[in-house]
């Protein structure tokens, strides 16, 4: 049998330049399931992204899913990619199987955690107070220049992930620290400053964008603090859930997160397309 993959519609092209067109997934002319195939609107359209890779149920675990996710290498190839990125439920087993077995490399994961109704306290001696226009901006500068280099040693070439972290910010804060929503705290402890946190007050969450103890102050538990700080933020404005993503490889953070409740509900993956 030959699994093939056949287009229900003309390749779509947005105004940012991506692109984007749905298959059907057919076994000998038989439609068995569907896959969404796009480029991406954050790394540009040398990134290809399967948006959708459904196979339906009468005919999984039979390998059609590892054909199509091939074919879509191939038509990613043809537009002329050079990697090509996945999203995988955190409660999908057989799709975090299938993105290994295909070489596919694992690049975050997005967590979150259910919160209670009472603001956890911090520690004696911690306290946090709000950015200062200095702060931020010495910040902003150097969380732009990091978020980058995150992003090329994961196989983002450079000027993509400056013009990503560019871009980004300027999405995200097109008021700077006075964007709505946005919350910017120093956390000192016995008066001397020790790390940051950038908040997200979205409609039915909280998300942690950046947090960091200072290099001088690591290793001293002003990571739990932070992230303490962060729920008890969240819970005052009343948001049920918070979420945040780590990198694959920081697993100081994955620890910390894991032994403070926090769950994966999405896996990032990614691949070189050679």
């Amino acid at each position: 049998m030959t699994t093939t993959l056949r287009p229900t519609e003309p390749l779509q092209r947005a105004a940012d330049g991506t692109r984007t067109r749905y298959y059907q997934v057919c076994v000998n002319s038989r439609p068995v399931g569907v896959l969404h195939l796009g480029t991406s609107p954050a790394l540009g359209d040398s990134v290809a992204v399967i948006r959708e890779l459904r196979i339906d149920e009468p005919d999984r675990r039979r390998g059609r899913g590892t054909v199509a996710a091939l074919a879509a290498e191939e038509v990613a190839r043809g537009w002329g990619c050079r990697q090509i990125e996945a999203g995988v439920p955190g409660d999908t087993e057989p799709g975090v199987r299938l993105a290994q077995a295909l070489g596919y490399a694992l690049r975050n994961r997005t967590m979150t955690k259910p919160l209670g109704d009472t603001p956890p306290a911090l520690p004696a001696g911690s306290r946090a107070r709000p950015m200062t226009p200095e702060d931020f901006t010495a910040w902003q500068a150097y969380e732009s220049e990091q978020y980058a280099r995150t992003w090329i040693e994961r196989g983002v070439p450079e000027a993509d992930a400056y013009a990503k972290a560019r871009r980004d910010h300027e999405v995200l804060l097109p008021r700077g620290l006075d964007t709505e929503n946005m919350l910017f705290r120093v956390l000192e402890h016995e008066g001397e400053r020790v790390g940051i946190l950038w908040l997200a007050l979205r409609e039915d969450r909280a998300f942690v964008f950046d947090v960091e103890a200072d290099a001088a102050h690591r290793g001293r538990g002003h990571g739990r603090t932070l992230m303490l700080l962060a729920e008890s933020e969240a819970i005052t404005a009343g948001r049920p859930l918070i979420g945040l993503n780590v990198f694959a490889g920081n697993t100081a953070a994955e620890r910390l997160y894991e032994s403070l409740g926090y769950g994966t509900t999405r896996y990032g993956y990614f691949k070189p397309l050679l």
